[in-house]
């Protein structure tokens, strides 16, 4: 065998490194397999367990939160409105609005839905387009929670309900100028309603609901923040007095054919408004076609010249000059009296008269020589302390605060004209205001719409010697031959003045339209109540005072005596036809 075959014959050795990487190959692949599980419980870890992970647990639960938890609104109970005996002047009842997602909600269910709410479906269906683009929209605000339910029950998809609260007033158009109402989100829009809003409100709470794609409440996951009740207003009306001061104000105004009228009855001990009563009127529980000059309370906020009804403040300046005394003649011949190129005249030539007669006939002639006589501050210092000008201390939103004038110097026309409340404006809560001093005494305490428990003790600006003295005055007005003979009344004695004035308007003085005014205390001996009534544009022919306001004063003064249990005085044989 040659050299050459030997080698070709020899047996090939093993190669040693095959089967090692073999070994090294499987090893790994046994490692990453095993590996695996362990960077899947890893991964998972990450995702649900370890909350500092970018993207993790926290940043996941978050993310899944966001899309499926929802936080709700508690709307809080608004508190309740009473009057001073507790009777309810407002509260809220419980109501539903149905809302829709309009990128959900499916059109041809339009006219279904359209059908269970009572709406046109062409008007739903266009209504829902404008608002295509947005996640949320009211289709119909507080429901009965019952008509709100039959419209859930059809379950539609992308329409819910959501709770909340309508205020319901039960004495209506009674007592609207005074309550005011709340707008649609339950907000307080005139009256005590806005004055106290804040503190009728309250806080709303909130709560967490997990929810579905669709968006239904799938789980409650309890509240998070409580919601606190708005606190309660009790009111210094008495609703039997409203109700009465309301009907003979509205009847009175019809019968008449009046623009307009208020009337304002005050405690005349506390300055308590008892009632407060405006013509024309509406009504709080549906405003659907409420005219706005119907909303404003104008006993608060329409001014007027007060008139004559300001003589017996004039006679208080008189008589704390001590020129005057009750007793003082004053010469009214020829029964008129021309001042600063102006004449005022009498209704007839009376004659001499002392104080009491100048009020009782209401004599222009006699109170224009006295204004002539006494420093115009004077006069206008006892207008201002008895309240003109100011604010009355209720705190009603819209409160006019009159006018009272100080020029620099006096023109004798004003000096005059000012003794018989013109050239000055006051509402009727101030006018009223103002009489109490004679009820009390010559002590001005703050009036108040709310309930007094501890009445301010106010303050003295008149001696009380001169406020009796007026008192007595005031009760010859409604006696024979005063001009308020209409005002009395047969158990109770009045005391009070009359007042007519020109309506002003954007040109002055208006020759054809009048306001008529009475303010008056009963009893008269020992007041407990003191009542302002006005009437704007009475019929040409009966437009003064006595005629126009003082017989509404009279109806309403001796039935609120009655409703008070007030003690009947002796009876009065010089009542007048009312």
């Amino acid at each position: 065998m040659t050299k050459k075959n030997a080698s070709a014959k020899k047996i090939p050795r093993a190669n040693p490194v095959g089967p090692v990487f073999s070994r090294a190959r499987a090893i790994c692949a046994a490692l990453v397999l095993l590996g695996l599980p362990g960077a899947l419980v890893w991964n998972l870890a990450q995702l649900q367990v370890i909350p500092s992970a970018e993207k993790g647990f926290t940043f996941l639960q978050e993310q899944g939160e966001a899309r499926t938890l929802r936080e709700e609104v508690i709307q809080s109970y608004r508190g309740v409105i009473t009057d001073r005996n507790g009777e309810i002047l407002a509260v809220s009842t419980p109501v539903k609005s149905i809302v829709i997602n309009p990128q959900r909600f499916d059109l041809k269910n339009t006219p279904q839905l359209a059908k269970a709410l009572g709406v046109k479906p062409d008007e739903l269906g266009a209504k829902i387009a404008r608002f295509g683009d947005k996640q949320f929209m009211y289709v119909a605000r507080n429901l009965p929670p019952q008509e709100a339910d039959n419209v859930i029950a059809l379950k539609l998809d992308g329409v819910w309900a959501e709770k909340g609260f309508q205020r319901f007033y039960p004495a209506g158009e009674v007592a609207a100028h005074v309550v005011g109402f709340t707008d649609i989100d339950d907000r307080g829009r005139e009256g005590i309603e806005l004055a106290f809003d804040n503190w009728l409100s309250g806080t709303p709470g909130s709560r967490q609901v997990m929810k579905d794609l669709k968006g239904n409440v799938v789980k409650d996951l309890g509240i998070k923040r409580a919601a606190a009740s708005g606190k309660d207003v009790q009111l210094s009306l008495d609703l039997r007095l409203q109700y009465l001061a309301y009907r003979e104000l509205k009847n009175a105004v019809a019968e008449q054919g009046a623009a307009s009228g208020s009337i304002v009855m005050l405690d005349a001990h506390t300055g308590e408004v008892l009632a407060m009563a405006n013509q024309p009127s509406y009504n709080p529980n549906n405003r659907t076609q409420i005219q706005p000059a119907r909303l404003r309370n104008r006993a608060i906020t329409d001014i007027v010249e007060p008139g004559s009804t300001m003589k017996p403040f004039t006679i208080i300046a008189a008589l704390e000059s001590k020129r005057y005394v009750p007793s003082t003649k004053i010469d009214t011949n020829p029964g008129w009296w021309r001042v600063g190129g102006k004449t005022y005249s009498d209704f007839k030539n009376y004659g001499v008269m002392d104080l009491t007669t100048v009020i009782q006939k209401s004599s222009q002639v006699a109170i224009s020589k006295m204004a002539m006589d006494l420093p115009p501050e004077d006069l206008r210092d006892v207008f201002y302390r008895v309240g003109m000008g100011q604010p009355s201390g209720t705190g009603f939103p819209g409160e006019a605060l009159g006018k009272l004038p100080n020029p620099r110097r006096w023109h004798p026309t004003e000096r005059a004209a000012l003794a018989f409340g013109h050239g000055l404006s006051v509402t009727a809560l101030q006018l009223a205001h103002a009489y109490t001093v004679f009820a009390t005494g010559g002590v001005l305490r703050p009036t108040s719409i709310l309930k007094q428990e501890n009445p301010a003790d106010g303050v003295r600006v008149v001696d009380a010697k001169y406020t009796k003295q007026v008192l007595e005055m005031l009760k010859t007005v409604t006696q024979p031959g005063g001009t308020a003979t209409r005002a009395q009344i047969k158990a109770y004695p009045v005391a009070g003045k009359t007042g007519t004035a020109h309506k002003v308007g954007e040109g002055g003085y208006a020759d054809d339209k009048y306001v008529a005014l009475f303010a008056g205390l009963t009893p008269a001996d020992n007041p407990e109540i003191v009542m302002v009534v006005i009437i704007h544009e009475p019929p040409q022919e009966h437009y003064y005072g006595g005629e126009a306001a003082a017989p509404i004063f009279a109806r309403v003064a001796e039935s609120a005596l009655r409703i008070l249990q007030v003690p009947p005085s002796a009876p009065n044989q010089n009542v007048a036809v009312r």
